[in-house]
């Protein structure tokens, strides 16, 4: 992800209640609010300075958090709502990936241009892997035993074997590159090229890319999020707030929504079926799929600079690292509305 810094209005904990214009390609109307509760706002270590990238660890009930501004990597608990401790020495840290059955976490340092592998369970980091030009997201092939890793400015995505934490190709994209995603049936990575407008499809079984995918309507297609079972890909445009729709099955952006300006990192929960789409104004732009049908369902501000989520799909509570809420750093957490009013 791209750093930001944008002045957001604050937010009062508790049911946020702005309403904002949204548009989809059927026109424009009024959105909702958002159907969301604030449950609470915990301190988080560190210093005033950005976040990234979050990734959660539904065995261990920890969330993983890239403190970009501090190079650290915070390992959170869920079930505990405190930080169990802070990974050093991951210079300018994008991205991290946990991946439960490795016992693993991944984390992309931009600072030195690597990957650095951290054992889940001593948190102490195990392994280096050098990458291209400013590595961000990661996206883990598990019948491959590979890690893709876009280096958004070497346009390329590097490859790493876990088995062995070594590189071991490199696949040239031919523009930056945004996030990375791995589509569990197709067996797939899929690369958004944000400078030329195209989803590229790689084959983990000869690492070179198969397809480039036209996104028509995309400026800056950076964030990515694939719903495999309905064979529908997410696709956040950050030059022109913009979420495409792309069908999986005829390679064609069948819809397209307004957002929060420079949408960034996008998480799906399962059960009820919502998109959530973080910007970095701290608008976030909640959407409702029900099969392979998508309607905008609540947009409103979320907190400064919210342009990072991850949902636990168990609780369906949503974690968004804020850098800078009342002079500290905290983790802005939500539920469902109608969950809190079942309490």
């Amino acid at each position: 992800m791209t750093p930001g810094s944008l002045r957001c209005r604050p937010i009062v904990a508790g049911l946020v209640t702005v309403l904002l214009a949204v548009t989809s390609n059927a026109g424009r109307q009024a959105a909702p609010p958002l159907p969301l509760t604030t449950v609470a706002d915990v301190p988080l270590t560190g210093r005033t300075t950005r976040w990234d990238y979050a990734s959660l660890d539904p065995v261990r009930h920890r969330l993983f958090l890239a403190h970009l501004g501090d190079g650290v990597v915070t390992a959170f608990d869920t079930r505990g709502n405190r930080v169990v401790a802070d990974v050093s020495g991951v210079s300018s840290v994008h991205g991290v990936l946990a991946i439960p059955e490795l016992d693993r976490v991944y984390a992309s340092a931009t600072g030195t241009d690597e990957v650095v592998a951290i054992d889940a369970t001593s948190l102490k980091v195990i392994a280096r892997m050098h990458t291209g030009d400013y590595p961000d997201g990661m996206a883990y092939a598990p019948g491959a035993h590979k890690l893709y890793v876009s280096n958004e400015h070497g346009g390329s995505d590097t490859v790493i074997d876990v088995r062995g934490n070594r590189r071991i190709a490199t696949i040239p994209l031919g523009g930056e590159v945004g996030n990375t995603q791995y589509d569990p049936v197709s067996g797939h990575v899929f690369a958004n090229v944000q400078t030329r407008r195209v989803l590229a499809e790689i084959d983990p079984a000869t690492d070179k890319v198969v397809a480039r995918i036209p996104l028509p309507g995309a400026e800056g297609n950076h964030g990515l999020l694939i719903d495999a079972p309905a064979r529908l890909a997410f696709i956040a445009c950050e030059d022109n707030a913009r979420l495409l729709v792309l069908d999986l099955r005829n390679r064609r952006v069948v819809a397209s929504f307004a957002v929060g300006e420079r949408p960034d990192v996008l998480a799906f929960d399962p059960g009820p079926g919502w998109l959530y789409v973080a910007s970095e104004s701290g608008e976030l732009a909640l959407f409702e799929v029900k099969g392979r049908a998508v309607r905008a369902s609540g947009r409103g501000m979320l907190g400064p600079n919210a342009h990072v989520v991850a949902v636990d799909p168990v609780t369906h509570r949503a974690y968004f690292p804020l850098k800078d809420w009342k002079g500290r750093p905290v983790l802005r957490i939500t539920e469902p509305a109608s969950a809190t009013r079942r309490k």
